[in-house]
């Protein structure tokens, strides 16, 4: 699958494409996004990622990898949404660009020909979904969680891509209603001016050596949580306001 102009008109509306996961950079491997819902080959991803990250934890290398894939995944149909150009959220239409250890680093995808997205974001999720928990020999309700916080954490780089935050992640909760259960509801939470994702999942990312607990994980105790966001937001070098009142989709 190859992508069409479609993208390259949602690339040129927004500033930091390339950041936010919609150009594939030289040397990344395109692979079909089908590939995601096939659970073997995912469990031999997970293998060869697990030398990489020192664990043979299924479920914590299982739990790792979609919680990069389902990010780089949405990007494109999300990056369409916010920029008015209908983009294709069916697997058959998207390819993922792969870093070497299978690191998901971009997705593109062709223009939209239905006139459902929720249900094709549900389908494809829910394909992905299924595979990874058969990979990883786990359940498929956290899954959803961290898809939920991929939504909501893409929309919130949207926003502040496009200068609009507040109206941008307004589309958060709608989006996820359609799509429905088990699909949660996404969060936020503003601390000291800047906006952040109230996370729904955990990485486990401090099940692997040497790693540390992320600042917002839900793990953590509320009031630990927000003294963490608030040195985050504190030390934050660029200030984007909440909102600006500017239209992306021009």
């Amino acid at each position: 699958m190859t992508t069409d102009g479609a993208q390259r008109t949602v690339v040129a509306r927004l500033r930091g494409a390339a950041t936010l996961g919609l150009l594939a950079p030289p040397g990344a491997l395109a692979v079909p996004a089908v590939r995601l819902a096939d659970p073997d080959w995912t469990a031999q991803v997970l293998g060869d990622r697990a030398r990489r990250q020192r664990t043979t934890d299924r479920r914590v290398l299982a739990t790792l990898w979609w919680y990069s894939a389902s990010s780089v995944l949405l990007t494109p149909v999300l990056a369409g949404l916010v920029t008015g150009v209908r983009l294709s959220a069916r697997l058959a239409d998207t390819s993922v660009h792969l870093l070497a250890g299978h690191t998901p680093i971009a997705a593109t995808a062709t223009a939209g020909s239905g006139t459902d997205l929720a249900d094709e974001l549900r389908g494809s999720v829910a394909a992905v979904v299924t595979a990874v928990a058969e990979a990883g020999g786990m359940r498929e309700r956290p899954l959803w969680a961290i898809a939920t916080d991929s939504l909501a954490n893409r929309l919130l780089a949207l926003g502040r891509a496009v200068g609009d935050v507040d109206a941008v992640t307004a589309l958060a909760g709608p989006l996820a209603a359609a799509v429905g259960e088990p699909l949660p509801a996404p969060r936020y939470v503003d601390v000291c001016g800047t906006r952040f994702t109230r996370r729904a999942s955990c990485c486990l990312l401090d099940r692997v050596p040497h790693e540390v607990r992320c600042t917002s994980c839900p793990h953590r105790t509320p009031f630990e949580r927000q003294v963490l966001l608030e040195d985050s937001a504190t030390a934050s070098a660029v200030r984007v306001p909440l909102t600006t009142g500017r239209s992306w989709a021009t």
